[in-house]
């Protein structure tokens, strides 16, 4: 069995601590059995590799600006497959499968596909267990999970099954109901409806099929080339819907969207986190990125968080309207994972005479290297702070460490690699400071 982990998302139900590219599923909160912290999508990988259900494989569906965080987090071992532009799921689905099937991926093979952000507990990968032999069986052509409802809601879709008869767990499908109001969704529970878990299991060749209706060579390179030749759709309506053949596995057990703050910090084992002093608070959780100091005294049913890219004070119930208030901040990430470490903004100022000054501080994971590049427009003066490692000027190569100071004029070719952690401080200097100024080039270590 293979499985698609989708991650994609704008990274604003999270703000600040999540923005474009570093979307809710990677901010790293949730307690791991080490006593560490983890991220969404390493708690879901983590508990695929455990309950044995990928062991033949996991591909993650993303987009360019996601690819550096999903390697930092996973490793730089984990399949990943990237949309050439940002579209919804039956595209990312499709581009994945040609990716497998480019790999060698027989045509019989089950394939699972599902969120990468969803907090559930072991017994939710059983239940993808028995889609996967679902399929293998022939059940249907394509199997869904469905969760047991606990309230009735409007926040998500709802799968009505058959009474009978139920084949290997599963049974099949009546009909969907999207989104429906309160009034409905009560009597979709009495009906023993189940909510859309957003989990979708078929053989690779029925997906490789589809695809031919549309891009008739289905070869990876092909694909990925008239990739905006698929339809924008989701593959709910595009596919899930237009299907005959469809079924259903129940999963009884705890799955929640942490994708507001409200949700997400009644999973938080601690209630601050960072640089923070609590007094006489309650119910309330405060999570502070910034390395000044944050006191919050009396606080009740708050959530307080604090990043680079901004604060948000909010009552914990009022907190999911941060998506839309943010919506149109049109502001470069302050703080991003990319596949060698993390970079944080720490000043961006512009003069009057239209100079402009910008202040990073980067830290290199051991091992990794920037890539070889140069710049049109500024000039970058490094100082190193902490760790050893390598610098190459124009060509030439010596070591640097804590205490050096480097100066990178524009049009210089330059690239940093990391024998130890290695941090410093990056001060950009021109006239047009922006991410887009890099003209990369091949070098060998």
């Amino acid at each position: 069995m293979k499985v698609i982990l989708l991650s994609g998302g704008s990274g604003k139900r999270l703000w600040p601590l999540s923005n474009n590219s570093r979307s809710k599923q990677f901010l790293r909160l949730l307690a791991a059995p080490d006593g560490s912290k983890e991220s969404m999508i390493q708690r879901v990988v983590r508990q695929l590799e455990a309950a044995g259900v990928a062991a033949d494989g996991i591909v993650v569906a993303t987009g360019a600006g996601q690819h550096d965080a999903v390697s930092n987090q996973l490793g730089p071992d984990v399949n990943i497959v990237t949309e050439p532009t940002r579209r919804r799921t039956f595209p990312a689905i499709a581009l994945a499968c040609a990716s497998l099937a480019a790999e060698g991926t027989p045509l019989s093979e089950p394939v699972i596909v599902m969120p990468c952000d969803t907090y559930a507990s072991d017994a939710y990968f059983a239940a993808i267990g028995s889609m996967h032999r679902a399929v293998e069986e022939g059940v249907a052509d394509i199997v869904l999970m469905g969760v047991r409802p606990t309230f009735p809601t409007t926040k998500y879709g709802y799968i009505v099954p058959r009474t009978m008869p139920w084949r290997n767990n599963a049974a099949a499908v009546e009909r969907f109901i999207e989104k429906p109001d309160v009034d409905q969704a009560r009597e979709l529970l009495y009906e023993g409806a189940l909510w859309n878990g957003g989990v979708f299991a078929f053989r690779l060749g029925y997906m490789m099929d589809l695809l031919a209706r549309y891009i008739p060579d289905t070869s990876f390179a092909n694909v990925r080339a008239r990739y905006s030749e698929l339809p924008e759709i989701s593959f709910d309506y595009e596919v899930v819907e237009r299907c005959s053949s469809l079924a259903v596995v129940p999963y009884y057990g705890e799955w929640r969207d942490l994708g507001t703050w409200n949700t997400l910090t009644d999973e938080l084992t601690e209630p601050a986190a960072g640089n923070v002093i609590l007094d006489s608070c309650t119910d309330t959780c405060v999570i502070n990125e910034l390395e000044i100091p944050m006191v919050c005294i009396g606080a009740k049913d708050m959530v307080i968080a604090a990043s680079p890219d901004g604060i948000i004070v909010s009552e914990r119930k009022q907190s999911e309207k941060i998506k839309h208030l943010v919506k149109e901040l049109d502001k470069r990430p302050m703080y991003e994972e990319r596949r060698w470490g993390i970079y944080k903004v720490i000043e961006s100022v512009e003069f009057p005479d239209g100079f402009c000054a910008l202040t990073k501080q980067l830290t290199l994971n051991p091992g990794c290297a920037l890539s070889y590049q140069r710049h049109s427009s500024r000039d970058e003066v490094w100082t190193f702070i902490n760790g050893e490692g390598e610098i190459v000027l124009d060509g030439e190569r010596k070591p640097v460490k804590r205490g050096d100071v480097i100066t990178i004029p524009k049009g210089c070719l330059h690239t940093l690699r990391a024998n130890t952690s290695l941090t410093f401080i990056e001060v950009q200097q021109g006239t047009n400071l922006i991410e887009e100024d890099i003209e990369r080039f091949d070098y060998e270590w």
